[in-house]
């Protein structure tokens, strides 16, 4: 009888746990939903820019492979901290970074040669590139799959593991 009631009680403290973690994982991906409501989804929009090291970039001709579009500020604290993922992503995958409401190019030049960052910039010095995509805060990363469908979005800081995960998850299965 003892036993009985020690191993209810274990499974009862077991399902606790895991109603717990449910609970929690629901509230993570609310407040994440949340937070991407006004986002791009679907579709890529159009993106024809000239990058800062004066190149040409069109989303359209990236098809073919998962392409990651990352908005960010140079004023932004968090978008620092999150520089040296994405420049380790840009090293390995198709990476393009879309810098929002930063300044004028010099600006935006001088702290990406401060930072010793190599990724692809676009400065969108006014935020209608931003407005587009639906960003009204950074940073966003959002990561399209090789038909040009954005099948993760992103709103705050973004591990490079997890970024990494998308990209496996979109490259594998979707």
């Amino acid at each position: 009888m003892k036993n009985e009631k020690k191993s209810n009680s274990k499974l009862s403290r077991l399902w606790r746990i895991a109603l717990q973690a449910l609970l929690i994982l629901a509230i993570i991906v609310g407040v994440n939903l949340w937070r991407t409501r006004d986002a791009a989804s679907g579709p890529a929009p159009s993106l024809v820019a000239t990058t800062l090291d004066g190149g040409r970039f069109a989303i359209k001709e990236h098809l073919g492979k998962p392409l990651f579009v990352h908005f960010w500020a140079e004023w932004c604290p968090i978008c620092t901290l999150e520089e040296e993922s994405i420049q380790s992503l840009s090293e390995n995958y198709a990476v393009i970074t879309v810098a929002m409401l930063s300044g004028n190019d010099e600006t935006v030049r001088a702290h990406i040669k401060e930072r010793g960052l190599g990724f692809k910039v676009i400065n969108d010095e006014s935020g209608q590139i931003a407005a587009e995509w639906g960003v009204q805060a950074v940073p966003a990363t959002f990561v399209i799959d090789a038909a040009g469908e954005i099948r993760f979005v992103e709103m705050g800081y973004s591990s490079r593991f997890g970024l990494i995960l998308r990209h496996w998850l979109v490259e594998a299965f979707l």
